[in-house]
């Protein structure tokens, strides 16, 4: 029966400065892939790269390759075994099924819940098919994966409300403008928190985000990366009037918008409703812009209770999404020992046919009185007895329990009838 392994490292084992040497190029990628394909002792094969996880997940011809596949990754990364060998895990069978299935799901996640894993898994299986390096064995793997991880979001609250400080933020301001895809933002720094935020405000397609930060050009380098606009940090209060929403998330030690600032360029903005989300600790935003006529400032503590109220409520949904990928394991192993019965009993039928054809031509060349209709007489009688004994056991191949080990049986039957079958060890 064909193994399932899977070899990476994540957030969990490898920090951030390791993520960053083992996560793969779109090239890298590809030249990965290609070895895989290459290698006569690899059937199958899929990379699967992020800023916070590096996964391999193959089927191999023979053994389990994965020294083969721990040098492949050194060696495409430059990097020595010794430097991240101790920070990978690798998962087999079942194990391996799971971990995929827990990862499309978001259960396995940095962020427990966050939508964009499953984007990117469809876009590494993409790449795979492209280069013909996933077969039937891994399409189905990778497809029953999609379908999990859409059960999940779909069936349990997993998704539906914020457990990052970031997240919270967009979706708290989403709620107040309900369509943000008309608004603008503005982002004070251009820090971690900072791109966090970008992401979601993307996901929610809002008009235009500027980048204001002390250090312009990390302005620039993070407005490029989503086509914004840059600005001077010194232009910040001018550009209140240009925008609806503003993120401040910087170092500073004291406010870097106050109400002084503010509220002359209310008259500006004809008094249109302007919202402050002040995620720095200490805070950068002046609480005193509340005291303005729709003017509205949140800062951190704010979004934390929603953020631990929203924590509390997931972790009762990732019970129920955990049982859903338990018996997506369950079913998905039925089907893979469906795949080693089918062979199986093929090969017991192609034995059977093969020893009643051998002896009934034996015997027929000694009756040479027999006429036509005869012999087909006899021909059929054989291979019908054939059949009805080999009946009952295939009837008990085929009959797959959720409580018996199947590859026992099958191994037990090969050995009974010597049977050989192409592929096999």
């Amino acid at each position: 029966m064909s193994k399932i392994i899977l070899i990476g490292a994540n957030h969990k084992t490898a920090p951030v400065e390791l993520r960053e040497k083992l996560s793969f190029s779109d090239e890298e990628t590809i030249a990965a892939l290609e070895f895989l394909k290459q290698d006569k002792d690899i059937k199958e094969g899929l990379v699967f790269s992020t800023c916070n996880r590096t996964e391999v997940v193959y089927i191999p011809e023979t053994g389990e390759q994965v020294d083969k596949i721990i040098k492949l990754i050194a060696q495409l990364k430059q990097i020595d075994i010794s430097e991240f060998k101790s920070a990978l895990y690798v998962y087999r069978e079942d194990d391996a099924i799971r971990h995929l299935f827990r990862v499309a799901s978001s259960l396995d996640s940095m962020v427990v819940g966050e939508p964009q894993i499953l984007g990117q898994i469809k876009q590494a299986y993409r790449v795979a098919v492209e280069n013909n390096a996933s077969s039937v064995l891994l399409n189905r793997l990778m497809h029953k994966s999609f379908s999990i991880a859409k059960k999940v979001r779909k069936e349990t609250g997993i998704g539906d409300n914020a457990v990052s400080i970031s997240y919270a933020a967009i979706e708290l301001a989403n709620k107040i403008f309900s369509d943000l895809s008309q608004k603008s933002v503005m982002l004070l720094g251009a820090g971690e928190m900072a791109e966090l935020a970008v992401e979601h405000l993307i996901s929610h397609k809002v008009k235009q985000i500027l980048v204001a930060n002390r250090t312009f050009k990390n302005a620039v380098d993070l407005a490029g990366k989503f086509n914004g606009q840059a600005v001077q940090f010194e232009e910040r209060v001018d550009a209140l009037k240009d925008v609806d929403i503003i993120i401040s998330s910087t170092g500073a030690t004291d406010y870097v918008m106050t109400r002084d600032q503010v509220k002359p360029v209310m008259k500006k903005r004809h008094h249109q409703t302007l919202f402050f989300i002040d995620i720095a600790v200490p805070r950068d935003i002046d609480p005193d812009i509340n005291t303005i006529s729709n003017a509205y400032v949140y800062d951190i503590d704010d979004l934390k209770n929603i953020v631990e109220s929203n924590i509390e409520q997931r972790g009762k949904e990732t019970v129920k999404a955990e049982r859903y990928v338990e018996e997506a394991v369950v079913k998905f192993r039925q089907w893979l020992e469906g795949l080693s019965i089918v062979p199986t009993i093929k090969a017991l039928n192609d034995k059977m046919s093969s020893i009643v054809d051998v002896e009934c031509k034996k015997t027929l060349s000694h009756l040479r009185h027999l006429s036509q209709e005869d012999i087909k007489a006899i021909k059929r009688m054989t291979r019908a007895i054939a059949s009805r004994t080999i009946h009952d056991p295939i009837v008990f191949l085929r009959n797959t329990g959720d409580h018996r080990d199947d590859s026992l049986y099958l191994n037990t039957t090969r050995q009974l009838f010597n049977l050989d079958i192409p592929g096999e060890e």
